[in-house]
């Protein structure tokens, strides 16, 4: 009590402007160290080795699969900008992402997927085939082409609507997250087995150490020459037939540059069977994640249902207002992708999409049920605070 008092007798002796700029020192004192700290925590990835810009494919009549250079668009876009800088004439809107090679590219991030790649690729491989197939259409004996059996399908996958199909093809991009497995000779083996023109259309890359879902997506991205991209999970649990849908619903929202977000959804199965019977953590650990996104998010983000679904499709102009600028290589990559489309201002429509619980989730459930909510609130404070920011 004594000491208590001889405090209180002391502050009575303090002027108020110099108990004030106490006040304001220690508060900007504070701020300054939690701007430090959160630039302490906050991830900045790597750059690319030079190896990981390389990928293998099973060209015809080959076996080995030779390392080969992969053609980088954010690398020629970046040079195209720092020109552009040097004349001192650049915006972003002046410049151009190259223009696409293949109509639609897959990008799959695989860490130690050898059991489970194969039927993934499988599926994806056949939609994809029958619905932008690399293989011209073959001639009658009259020098006609032949009608298609199914004169809808053009239109249900997206393809003539948005191309008038001037552009075929495919590519797969197999992103071997650091994998220990066979999951680099099970992609190559699957080429094999493929055979033919589609067996090159599966690139398959190597990180050299394992960066996460999202830098294995992220990397994947920066390399694909579709017209429109997508990323899928390896384990096969979103349904291929549903890429037309999304492709449809981004070409009826993207703006004049033809920028455009489809997100895959699977908010309409909350109620279904297969949510209902997962645990009481489980369920409890989604529905607060999906509150600290609306308490963190911006608006058009926060009002998108379900985030983290694996299955996003991006018009190919859109890539140059996300990729470039992505710093989360964890599971809450698809928010920092969803928050950058926001913030350059491209629309985003989320599109409802068959979906199955698949065996094997390298998930755990709390531990990183609660690494995503501090990502989160750390993806949140850096973009706000300016510790990252578009440069």
């Amino acid at each position: 009590m004594d000491y208590l008092r001889d405090v209180l007798r002391t502050n009575r002796g303090v002027s108020l402007p110099l108990t004030a700029l106490l006040a304001l020192s220690t508060v900007i004192g504070i701020a300054v160290l939690f701007y430090l700290a959160l630039f302490i925590v906050a991830p900045i990835p790597r750059a690319p080795l030079r190896s990981e810009k390389t990928y293998r494919t099973i060209e015809p009549g080959e076996y080995s699969g030779e390392a080969k250079p992969l053609p980088c668009w954010q690398d020629k876009y970046n040079a195209q900008g720092e020109a552009a800088r040097r004349r001192g004439d650049s915006t972003e809107t002046d410049l151009q992402v190259e223009e696409p090679e293949v109509f639609m590219s897959l990008v799959v991030p695989a860490f130690n997927e050898e059991e489970r790649l194969g039927v993934m690729l499988t599926e994806a491989v056949e939609y994809l085939q029958h619905a932008y197939g690399n293989e011209a259409p073959k001639m009658q004996a009259n020098g006609n082409r032949p009608k298609r059996k199914d004169a809808t399908q053009a239109v249900s996958n997206g393809y003539a609507a948005s191309n008038s199909g001037r552009l075929p093809g495919w590519e797969i991009l197999v992103v071997s997250d650091g994998s220990t497995d066979k999951t680099i000779d099970t992609a190559l083996q699957f080429a094999r087995d493929l055979g033919g023109r589609s067996a090159s259309c599966i690139r398959v890359i190597s990180l050299h150490e394992n960066r996460g879902k999202g830098g294995a997506v992220t990397h994947g991205m920066r390399h694909v020459r579709g017209q429109y991209a997508i990323f899928a999970d390896a384990d096969g649990a979103s349904k291929f037939e549903d890429l037309g849908k999304l492709v449809r619903e981004s070409k009826k929202i993207e703006d004049a540059e033809g920028r455009g977000v489809a997100v895959g959804s699977r908010a309409h199965l909350v109620g279904s069977e297969a949510v209902v019977k997962r645990s009481f953590l489980r369920n409890l650990l989604m529905h607060s994640f999906h509150l600290l996104l609306r308490l963190l998010t911006p608006p058009a983000t926060a009002a998108i249902r379900d985030t983290q679904c694996g299955f996003k499709l991006f018009s190919r102009s859109s890539l140059p207002y996300i990729i470039p600028y992505m710093h989360s290589e964890g599971w809450i990559f698809d928010v920092e992708m969803l928050m950058l489309a926001e913030s350059a201002g491209i629309p985003v429509a989320e599109v409802p999409i068959g979906w199955q619980e698949v065996k094997g989730s390298k998930l755990n459930v709390l531990w990183d049920s609660l690494g995503m909510a501090w990502g989160l609130a750390v993806l949140r404070a850096a973009w706000g605070l300016g510790v990252y920011r578009r440069s």
